[in-house]
Formats: structure tokens, sequence, C-alpha cells
């Protein structure tokens, strides 16, 4: 990297990273508990992992919206020589930082099935919507503002956008980059 250049990560698309992964391994695990009556019967699995995958797709869509309005208002102008990261690259990165995780929250969901069929694997969908709906509240900030939020990759860490070492957004213009607001992949 010379002259100072840093290589930037999209904030949303490492906010997004995780929602597909976590979507299809939560209707897996839910699919798999349906298969399991459990203790409690698929009934009230049913309707207690439907509740519970509305709680956990709006906390995950709510949490921490304060620290990315706080990073997107103070960021800076990315520089000439900074390196902005692919999506894919963006997106690998995650998912391999994250694999291990990913299968002990299935398997956890796997296991909480035997008690109450179908909730765990709701809990994992609703941790994926909500993801990718913080991904989508993100776009349209990025929308609003006419800009796409970038954050060091060094300081995201393993996916982490609005972690302890994050210490700014840097901001590009809307055509930056492969991926549109919100980290979707853009339309050609």
């Amino acid at each position: 990297m010379g002259r100072g250049g840093q290589s930037l990560a999209r904030v949303a698309v490492v906010v997004r990273a995780g929602a597909l992964p976590l979507w299809w391994l939560g209707v897996v695990a839910a699919g798999v508990g349906f298969l399991i009556p459990g203790l409690t019967g698929r009934r009230i699995g049913g309707y207690a992992g439907a509740a519970l995958f509305l709680v956990c797709a709006a906390v995950v869509a709510l949490v921490r919206r304060r620290r990315y309005t706080g990073w997107a208002d103070a960021a800076s102008k990315a520089g000439k020589f900074d390196i902005l990261q692919d999506r894919a690259v963006t997106l690998r990165n995650w998912r391999r930082a994250h694999r291990w995780w990913l299968l002990g929250a299935f398997l956890v969901a796997g296991v909480f099935s035997f008690v109450l069929p179908i909730a765990g694997g709701l809990v994992l969908a609703g941790a994926g919507a909500g993801l990718w709906l913080k991904s989508l509240w993100l776009g349209g900030r990025e929308r609003r503002d006419d800009v796409l939020l970038w954050v060091r990759t060094d300081w995201a860490g393993a996916g982490r956008p609005v972690g302890k070492k994050v210490k700014g957004y840097r901001t590009t213009g809307i055509a930056a980059g492969d991926a549109g607001p919100g980290g979707a992949r853009r339309r050609r």
C-alpha cells in the first residue's frame, strides 16, 4: 500500500455477509426440528419459534444503530490511494472467520429442537433476517447521503464494522466499488 493508502471494506457488505448463511442454516435447522417431536410438540415449538424469529430479527436489526449513525456522521472522505475491497472478498473473509461460530450455532439449534422443535432454527433465521434488514437500513442511509460507507479492514477485524477497534468510517461516491447501496451485488 503505497503512499499511506488503506484497504477498505464496505460497511453494508460486512453487515450483510452473515445474513445468508444464518438464514439458510436456520431454515435447515427448523426443518430438522420439524422432524423431531420434542418435549413440547411441534405446534408449541412453531408458535414459540415464530415469536422468537420476530423478536430476534427486530433486536438484530436495531442493535447498535446509534454507533453506525455516529460513525457515518463523522466519516471522512477516502483517500486517493485507498484500496476498495471487492464484495466477494469481504463476504469470503467474513464467512471464513465465522465458520465455526455458524457450525456451533447450527448444532445448538439442532439440539434445542429436542426440547422446543423448530424454534432454534427460527432464531437463527431471525438473526439472518435482522442482518439483512440492517443492511437495507444502511443502504437507505447511503442513498440519502449519496455516499458509500467504508471501514478499514484491519479495524473491522473479523466482521465487526462497529467494534472496539473501529476509529471511523470513510466515504466514497455512490458509484465506487462493486456493491450497490446496502451491500447488494451491483446490477449492470
